[in-house]
């Protein structure tokens, strides 16, 4: 009867071992090798800590208050905390650095606005806003509004046209680059009225020239006026959108009021940093479509003058992709320079 062979030196037979045992051997080693990243993954479904929204913004303006609105929600939904980290200035750079730099875990998201589709263009970056970011869902849409003084003469927006056709009209809005100043360049190109731009560093200093009429017209949002306009200060005469807002149903929309090539909507979103876990970016949408439809949530966003929308990452791909387009071909037209 044939005697097994002796072992070799190395402990193992120096008979080949038959092709079902490697095949067990290796099933053993590789189920050795996964198990820790397996075992990691089960015991931290998405989300398993903190998620951080980055808003190129500072403390109190209408994005800021309704990111927060929506990441209490949203918080609730995930079962984590969900914390603003605003970075303001330079056009939205430092944010967008910011959320590059993190970690693409699905931690780290940023807001984006339809002011990010003026940067695209406004500013010179090392990265590119739709290559290097992947869209969740969009927050919510507002218009913006015309506003004049409550002594001025001009009652509505056929009056202002008439009056821009006679002589030169001063528009006031906030800083250059902004959505409330490429609004009033693309008003100013498609109503074809004589008119100068006028900006200005802050909403107040835009409210104080309309009281002391230095200015005919100003664009701006409703939540950033909304006082001035219940006092009374100052008179809406039209919306920029392309149906009448349900925070200010009286007031008719650019188009209805005599220009009909004229449109603006503003948006705000969430994105995150590409190469983000798809599982990551599909909760984050489901939860969002989930908070949005939440009578409470509506209810709140709509007082602060938004229509509050969630998305999906494709209906969001393709909105950007078309306001970096419409907004760049502003931005050449009023001849302003990339920064």
């Amino acid at each position: 009867m044939p005697h097994p062979a002796a072992p070799s030196p190395g402990g193992e037979s120096s008979l080949p071992a038959p092709a079902c045992s490697r095949r067990s051997l290796l099933r053993s080693a590789t189920v050795g090798i996964l198990a820790p990243w397996q075992l990691t993954h089960a015991a931290d479904p998405y989300p398993s800590r903190p998620i951080r929204i980055i808003v190129p913004f500072g403390p109190g303006g209408l994005a800021d208050i309704s990111m927060r609105i929506a990441g209490q929600k949203l918080s609730e939904r995930l079962g984590q905390p969900v914390v603003v980290d605003n970075r303001p200035g330079a056009g939205g750079v430092s944010a967008a650095n910011a959320a590059l730099t993190a970690p693409k875990d699905g931690y780290t998201l940023i807001m984006f606005t339809n002011g990010t589709t003026i940067a695209k263009t406004l500013y010179k970056q090392s990265y590119d806003y739709e290559s290097d970011f992947a869209p969740v869902s969009t927050l919510a849409y507002f218009d913006l509004i015309l506003l004049v003084g409550k002594d001025s003469p001009v009652p509505d927006l056929a009056a202002l046209l008439a009056e821009g056709r006679k002589r030169r009209l001063n528009i006031g809005t906030i800083n250059p680059g902004s959505t409330q100043h490429l609004s009033a360049e693309l008003f100013r190109s498609v109503s074809k009225v004589q008119a100068d731009v006028i900006p200005y560093k802050s909403t107040p200093e835009v409210l104080t020239a309309l009281i002391r009429g230095d200015v005919d017209v100003a664009f701006e949002s409703y939540a950033a006026l909304k006082s001035a306009v219940d006092s009374g200060q100052v008179r809406v005469i039209a919306a920029t959108g392309r149906e009448r807002s349900p925070w200010l149903p009286q007031v008719p929309t650019v188009r209805e009021a005599g220009l009909p090539g004229y449109e603006v909507a503003g948006w705000n979103a969430l994105y995150a940093a590409r190469g983000t876990p798809q599982v990551a970016i599909d909760t984050l949408q489901q939860r969002m479509q989930e908070v949005m439809a939440m009578p409470e949530m509506r209810q709140r966003l709509l007082a602060l003058g938004t229509d509050p929308r969630a998305s999906t990452p494709g209906e969001l791909a393709a909105l950007f992709h078309r306001d970096a387009e419409s907004w760049a071909r502003v931005i050449h037209t009023s001849g302003i320079k990339s920064q």
